[in-house]
């Protein structure tokens, strides 16, 4: 794979007045799953994550639910769930009641389509915790260039089909030295 950089005010720049003021970074991620005891099971026993609240149900007799979530307007939100994992953003995850909704995961490619990464220390040994929990790995893990080089990464996916990935660069990635805008990188 190869990759390109765009330029982006650097260190030391002034940056452009644009975009959302006061903006301070990522909140949360939220997404959908067909059974919230089974994704709750999976992130917390399998990939180490912690509980954190709980909310729901929700629904509406009149047109709240499209108007605020663009969801049908009878759609039932039976449940939501926070959770932490580590030093990254919160996720949500939700499970829905809904008139024609759609059960198929969207792939990478598909419009709508997309993953959530977890960097880990050792890739190795992430990938080792992954088959002993009879998770499926897709392919091997695999060795970055251009300006990410330094870093190996693998999908794998959760029980129900949702796309995840593995990241590690515990050496840095190229792009750290001279990057216009250095990219976040977890702590330990």
């Amino acid at each position: 794979m190869s990759g390109q950089w765009i330029h982006s005010p650097g260190r030391g720049e002034e940056a452009p007045r644009q975009g959302l003021p006061g903006l301070t970074g990522v909140e949360h991620i939220g997404f959908t799953v067909p059974d919230l005891e089974e994704a709750t099971r999976f992130f917390v026993e399998v990939i180490g994550c912690r509980h954190v609240y709980t909310l729901g149900p929700f629904r509406s007799d009149g047109t709240w639910m499209t108007e605020h979530l663009n969801v049908h307007p009878r759609a039932v939100m039976r449940e939501l769930r926070f959770f932490r994992c580590a030093g990254g953003p919160s996720f949500e995850i939700f499970e829905y009641e809904a008139p024609g909704r759609r059960t198929d995961q969207p792939r990478n490619s598909d419009i709508g389509g997309h993953h959530l990464a977890f960097y880990v220390t050792d890739l190795d040994a992430a990938v080792a915790h992954l088959r002993r929990h009879g998770v499926r790995i897709l392919g091997e893990p695999t060795a970055s260039g251009g300006p990410s080089e330094g870093q190996r990464w693998v999908y794998f996916l959760t029980p129900w089909g949702m796309q995840l990935e593995l990241v590690s660069y515990p050496h840095g990635k190229r792009c750290d030295d001279g990057a216009p805008v250095p990219l976040w990188q977890p702590s330990d």
